[in-house]
């Protein structure tokens, strides 16, 4: 069985729009937007998770193009079995989230290797990207208004979840900026050392 990913699904569904060569598919994802929910920069990638579904049966080899100067390109089409693949991935990862492990929140569970001040001082910073992301992002979604919402829903996700990240790390910089959160790493680890004898 072929392990999902995001990579996989967007392989799949596109090979169910019509059948297309990688490169095509690389183009129609960076094109449609979907980059920012499926990672597709390393075109290497791309052909191991084609060369996965091939193998599973999802997908098979349709015909080989050859255009001017260019070198062939083998095109791909979803089986009826990719297609169900599709879908049902679909389902399942839209009803049942699976776990992640963020570096962000791997991070906060760390933050005493580090002081307050280099804490703040990071997180600042990760706020002022989040804050230009959330801007970019609700930039992009304006002037795409004349799009169907459906073709948008995941950048509409994506602006929700960066206002929650902004509010939360906007807090939580207060937070250390008043000295309302602090520590200090020896008394962490006497009072580690305490705990574990």
């Amino acid at each position: 069985m072929t392990q999902r990913s995001g990579l996989a699904l967007a392989v799949l569904a596109l090979a169910a729009e019509r059948p297309m060569h990688p490169y095509r598919m690389q183009q129609l994802i960076r094109e449609r937007g979907k980059d920012q929910v499926v990672n597709v920069g390393q075109r290497s990638q791309l052909y191991k998770t084609i060369d996965r579904l091939v193998r599973d049966g999802l997908l098979v080899e349709q015909a080989t193009e050859r255009e001017q100067a260019r070198p062939e390109r083998t095109v791909y089409a979803a089986t009826e079995a990719g297609v169900r693949t599709a879908v049902e991935w679909t389902v399942e990862m839209l009803a049942a989230p699976r776990r992640d492990f963020p570096e962000f929140t791997a991070a906060l569970a760390y933050l005493p290797l580090i002081t307050p001040e280099v804490a703040l001082e990071a997180l600042e910073t990760r706020l002022a990207g989040r804050r230009a992301e959330l801007e970019r992002l609700r930039a992009d979604l304006a002037g795409a208004g004349h799009l169907p919402r459906l073709v948008l829903i995941e950048g509409e996700y994506a602006v929700a979840l960066l206002e929650t990240d902004v509010r939360w790390i906007t807090s939580l910089v207060d937070d250390l900026r008043r000295g309302a959160l602090t520590w200090d790493r020896e008394e962490l680890l006497e009072l580690a050392e305490r705990f574990e004898t």
